[in-house]
């Protein structure tokens, strides 16, 4: 069956990479989310992937200790071209041709981002892994996902995370929290669930870019996701 989706961006949490862990890149669970993207990109799906940092520095987090908020989030962004570049080398490992792009200039270190060179890239068939965030402080990269996927002309956000949707509460926090199916982007505002940032899901809806949310580490995987047999919450206007 011709999958759903030509181009799609996934958005990678860094505190999924970390797996068990609480810091830091978990080996076998990267190569595992690594085999998922290599497998769909090798049945001709094109991929871009924006990973997070929350595995290695977290800049919220930095400000909240003292740190300025500018610098912080500047040491965040160095953390997702770590994850950016292990991300991209296990791809490739996996069978799958791949290439890391910066938000930020680092030429020794990767290519930096432009959706014209990006876009030609995925068309020749590489997964695009992007760090770096937008480049700039003040940022997510739940934010930066969504603009990448609106430049770069996907069809869809996929975010992987460590829960298999949007709740009304945590769920790892409360068990009884409400898993949602579908939800607008406006119910999303409102109740202000936070499985992204508010900026990531307004930019989503002035632009109607659809957003699944799934859990990363779901037996069918990635390719489950797309054929619509993987739990998830889909956010976005009614189909």
């Amino acid at each position: 069956m011709a999958p759903a989706y030509k181009r799609i961006l996934l958005k990678v949490s860094g505190e999924a990479l970390a797996g068990d862990n609480s810091f830091g890149i978990e080996p076998p669970f990267l190569q595992a989310v690594a085999k998922q993207i290599a497998d769909v990109a090798n049945s001709g799906v094109q991929i871009a992937i924006v990973v997070g940092g929350g595995n290695i520095f977290r800049g919220m987090a930095g400000a909240a200790d003292g740190t300025d908020r500018v610098t912080a989030d500047m040491m965040g962004m160095l953390g997702t071209m770590i994850n950016a570049l292990a991300l991209s080398n296990a791809i490739s490992r996996q069978g799958a041709k791949s290439k890391p792009y910066s938000a930020v200039s680092m030429p020794s270190v990767a290519d930096t981002f432009t959706a014209r060179d990006a876009k030609l890239s995925l068309e020749d068939g590489f997964v695009v892994v992007m760090g770096g965030g937008i480049g700039n402080p003040f940022f997510t990269t739940d934010t930066a996902s969504t603009l990448r996927a609106i430049e770069l002309e996907c069809d869809v956000v996929l975010k992987g995370t460590k829960v298999d949707g949007v709740y009304s509460e945590d769920p790892m926090k409360n068990p009884n929290a409400t898993r949602y199916d579908t939800v607008s982007y406006d119910e999303v505002i409102g109740k202000n669930l936070r499985v992204m940032d508010t900026a990531a899901f307004a930019l989503a809806r002035d632009n109607a870019m659809p957003i699944i949310v799934y859990a990363l580490d779901d037996t069918a995987g990635l390719a489950g996701v797309l054929a619509g047999t993987t739990r998830s919450t889909r956010v976005g206007e009614p189909l």
